[in-house]
């Protein structure tokens, strides 16, 4: 099979206007498959420079010439999507840690305007260290280095001044990345110059990128997809259809990312939070609120839930119903105020996408943090505008507390069990620093005993300490999550999403909603 190169693939090559630290999937399958795209419609014309950080060979995108393919499948708008592009926006890739100085020689190319990065949550991280290394370990002193070498070449101007975008998993990456680098450069002692040209003339910018890219397929998916594309792609990834790009930035900032004209999932606003806000509640929240439940039906991975009948209904209903409404009304944008509404529907489509098999178990690691931040300022908020407690979540925290309880501790793990859908039980590991905590409250529960149940839910809404927030002027929330639990424990999963769904029906039948 004729390998993919510019030989048999002939694409541009731009100047390099771009110098990315990172060659993972998520870079290559958002960043550079939208400037690729920019590119293509003669928007941005810029080429990007990766500098790979870690060890490792970069022999794979020379011997293509920085070519690779995304494949999106998935579902976008109730429709089947798979179709693939071809990426020809990589100029070339340089080991950091071979060769040093060519990435230092980057900084003197006058056509360099942006610098992105995806390090992981880790790689933001401030180390006392000297930028003059061979080179410098961590990612914000390999920064510090780099716009230091470009300080001096240019004489501080300010026109050579960058716009660097961290893409890191973070909230206020770029606020956070600024002051590491500004903490560098002081230990370093590079001078008031330089500080003063990397305050004025360097824009570090908050980003959020969300798409899933599982990267590169099974040996099985990725020869029957060569085959039918008629190449070998060594570097070939899939993605999700939906994607999406904010960046906090002004107009200064928006006349340089150009390529943010190319397609409208880059968004350049001076104030993303509304984007974060939106994913933390309706994609992370629903997630959170869901899984435990599914998980304890039987379900094995997140499309297998939104297939099951019942669960399906769950999830699309406690988005719509119960999360959605609860976005602040001055976070959503004037100019479309149906934007979390058609977030949700985006949601659901990905949720149901049966090309990307995310495990329900994978989802529940820290399930006990992410409740915490992602869906109890939703509850409470929901509380505040009804009145009343939000009855699927309530079904959704008390599926939570279910999950979190071990029946025993074993080579370092605490273990819970749950039934499966033929009668079996399954043994799970419960991947939570909140482990121990709960383990040691469920030995005092006895679960045939309603009112036993009732005092330990009680009990852990109480627990200000473990939810940095007062459950207690929730009114009847503690309750109704007992009860919840109580039927869970007695009635079964099955049976009591059932009795819920009934009584939503109910409570629908009876407001005179059709």
């Amino acid at each position: 099979m004729t390998p993919l190169n510019r030989s048999n693939h002939p694409a541009t090559i731009h100047p390099e206007r771009v110098l990315q630290f990172g060659t993972g999937v998520l870079l290559r399958g958002l960043p550079d498959y939208l400037i690729h795209k920019a590119n293509q419609q003669g928007i941005f014309n810029g080429s990007i420079v990766v500098v790979k950080s870690t060890g490792g060979a970069t022999d794979e995108f020379a011997e293509q010439d920085g070519l690779y393919t995304v494949v999106s499948r998935g579902i976008q708008k109730g429709q089947t999507v798979d179709k693939h592009t071809v990426v020809s926006a990589i100029s070339r890739v340089i080991s950091a840690k071979e060769d040093w100085k060519a990435v230092l020689d980057i900084a003197k190319k006058p056509s360099l305007q942006v610098i992105i990065s995806n390090t992981t949550e880790v790689g933001i991280q401030y180390v006392a260290e000297s930028i003059f290394q061979n080179p410098p370990q961590s990612y914000p002193a390999k920064l510090t280095a780099f716009l230091y070498e470009r300080f001096k070449n240019f004489g501080g101007g300010r026109s050579k001044g960058l716009v660097v975008i961290p893409t890191e998993l973070i909230t206020d990456n770029g606020l956070k990345l600024r002051d590491i680098v500004e903490k560098v450069a002081k230990h370093n002692e590079l001078g008031k110059l330089f500080m003063k040209w990397l305050k004025y003339h360097v824009r570090f910018c908050n980003s959020l990128v969300d798409r899933i890219v599982p990267g590169k397929p099974d040996a099985e998916t990725l020869l029957r997809k060569q085959e039918e594309l008629g190449y070998e792609d060594k570097l070939l990834i899939m993605a999700e259809p939906y994607r999406l790009w904010a960046i906090e930035g002004d107009d200064r900032v928006k006349n340089v990312l150009t390529f943010a004209k190319a397609d409208p999932s880059v968004v350049i606003d001076e104030d993303i939070n509304f984007y974060r806000e939106r994913k933390l509640r309706v994609l992370n929240g629903g997630h959170t609120i869901s899984v435990p439940l599914a998980y304890l039906l039987g379900l094995e991975t997140v499309n297998e839930m939104m297939l099951h009948p019942l669960m399906g209904r769950f999830v699309e209903e406690v988005i719509t119903q119960e999360i959605v409404p609860t976005l602040p009304e001055w976070m959503i944008p004037e100019e479309n105020p149906d934007a979390v509404r058609e977030f949700a529907a985006d949601v659901l489509d990905r949720f149901r996408n049966p090309y990307i098999e995310h495990l329900l178990l994978s989802i529940t690691m820290q399930e006990t943090s992410k409740m915490r931040a992602r869906n109890l300022p939703t509850i409470q908020r929901f509380v505040e505008q009804q009145q009343q407690v939000p009855q699927r979540m309530v079904l959704g925290f008390a599926a939570y507390l279910r999950f979190m309880k071990a029946v025993r501790f074993e080579k370092g793990a605490y273990l819970g069990e749950a039934a499966t859908p033929s009668g079996g039980i399954i043994t799970y590991p419960i991947r939570d620093d909140y482990a121990e905590y709960f383990f040691n409250m469920w030995q005092k529960v006895d679960v045939h005993d309603a009112a036993s149940v009732r005092n330990f839910v009680h009990a852990i809404c109480d627990d200000s300490a473990l939810w940095e927030m007062d459950l207690r002027p929730l009114s009847g929330f503690a309750d109704a999550v007992a009860e919840q639990l109580n039927n869970l424990l007695t009635l079964g999963v099955e049976a009591t999403i059932e009795r819920q769904v009934a009584t939503a029906e109910s409570t629908t039948s009876g407001s005179g909603i059709d």
